[in-house]
């Protein structure tokens, strides 16, 4: 698009649309933090159709903040960019953003292992022995985080600490509310041969309510892991960014500019998007873009 967002995330750019927002989902990729050199084909409008299955699916839980996906919905002056805009952008209300990354864990693996392993604690949260990594836990944990701006990094924070940043009353409403989506999504997902191991959310306050905002339950946001492959002790193959984490891992010392991505580690890592969009929503993924 020739106009510049008004403001812009790693991932997504935003343009002021009156009374709401345009979120367009960019195929740009991030990685611990960092945002890559290369973009992933199909990426951004993966994205934006995996939220907005979950945030239809999850309205009776709790409210979001979708107007529509649809570009004949969008206001007149985005109609020029409708092309570009098929399938990867979604009109939202306004919201004030609440400051804190909603995390829910249901399995051990990532950061989570490596305190587990130090001291027997996720986030502070001690856990029983004995658990290794992919082990399910024995409940869904709501792990908060700091929410960074860009070029920073997230802060795990403890339940106590979020109730001092965002007030005791917010609090209990995200921690509940993610929970709740997490234990719904994964009994979901599961009937589609997907563990959901973990995923975080983001809130707003829309008309002073606490609503779903940002993302929901996308390859950026979660781990999916195929339930048919899934082997406790081990790290699981996923249909999420995981796959990219991993080639970045064995490749780059995460000092200085993060290196160009090779076209086979594009292809693949573009081909597990699209895969996880079809076997979460049922349906074969073709562009919106491509067949306007």
């Amino acid at each position: 698009m020739e106009r510049r967002p008004d403001s812009q995330g790693k991932v997504r750019d935003i343009y002021d649309a009156g009374d709401n927002l345009l979120m367009v989902a960019s195929d740009r990729i991030s990685a611990f933090d960092y945002i890559l050199p290369n973009e992933i084909p199909y990426k951004g409008e993966v994205l934006n159709r995996i939220s907005a299955f979950w945030f239809d699916k999850f309205v009776d839980i709790v409210p979001n903040h979708v107007v529509s996906i649809d570009v004949k919905d969008f206001p007149a002056e985005f109609a020029d960019y409708s092309d570009y805009l098929a399938g990867r952008a979604m009109l939202v209300k306004k919201a004030e953003p609440i400051k804190i990354e909603c995390i829910v864990r249901g399995y051990l693996t990532g950061s989570g292992k490596k305190t587990y392993d130090q001291d027997g604690t996720v986030c502070g949260i001690k856990l029983p022995a004995g658990l290794t990594e992919a082990s399910k836990l024995p409940e869904p944990l709501f792990t908060p985080s700091t929410k960074a701006d860009i070029g920073d990094h997230d802060e795990n924070i403890s339940y106590e600490r979020c109730c001092d940043i965002v007030g005791e009353d917010i609090a209990s409403q995200l921690r509940d509310l993610s929970i709740k989506i997490y234990s719904a999504a994964a009994d979901y997902a599961a009937t589609r041969g997907i563990i959901i191991a973990d995923t975080k959310f983001e809130f707003g306050l829309i008309d002073g309510k606490v609503a779903l905002i940002d993302e929901c339950l996308t390859p950026d946001s979660s781990r999916f892991w195929p339930a048919a492959e899934y082997e406790e002790g081990k790290v699981q193959s996923s249909y999420d960014k995981q796959y990219l984490r991993n080639w970045l891992l064995a490749n780059w010392d995460m000092t200085g500019d993060a290196p160009q991505l090779p076209a086979d580690v594009i292809e693949e890592t573009s081909a597990k998007y699209r895969e996880a969009y079809e076997i979460i929503t049922g349906t074969a993924f073709r562009s919106m873009k491509e067949n306007k």
